[in-house]
């Protein structure tokens, strides 16, 4: 289930004041926790729905263009090698 549909169950769930029961089971997550997200929708909104990497990219992840110069060599010079040969080139170059 995707933050926005947890979202709109847990606003219909407190706008119509209905059942924790029925949407713990339907979201998939225990009563309790039910209760706290209901208590994050009253004070953030719908920013508590949200994870807070979700806009960050790794430390250890490449640029796009490392890749694309990979991938650039690969279709034109190292054309016939198989990616493990490739991989201990692009180690040794």
């Amino acid at each position: 289930m995707t933050e926005n549909q947890k979202y709109e169950k847990i606003k219909k769930l407190v706008d119509t004041d209905g059942n924790k029961d029925r949407a713990a089971i339907t979201i998939g997550y225990t009563k309790r926790h039910v209760y706290r997200m209901i208590a994050g929708y009253k004070t953030h909104g719908k920013e508590y729905f949200v994870h807070g990497n979700c806009d960050s990219t790794p430390v250890h992840a490449l640029s796009y263009e490392t890749k694309q110069d990979i991938i650039d060599k690969y279709k034109t010079i190292y054309y016939d090698a198989n990616f493990t040969y490739y991989s201990e080139l692009l180690l040794k170059h």
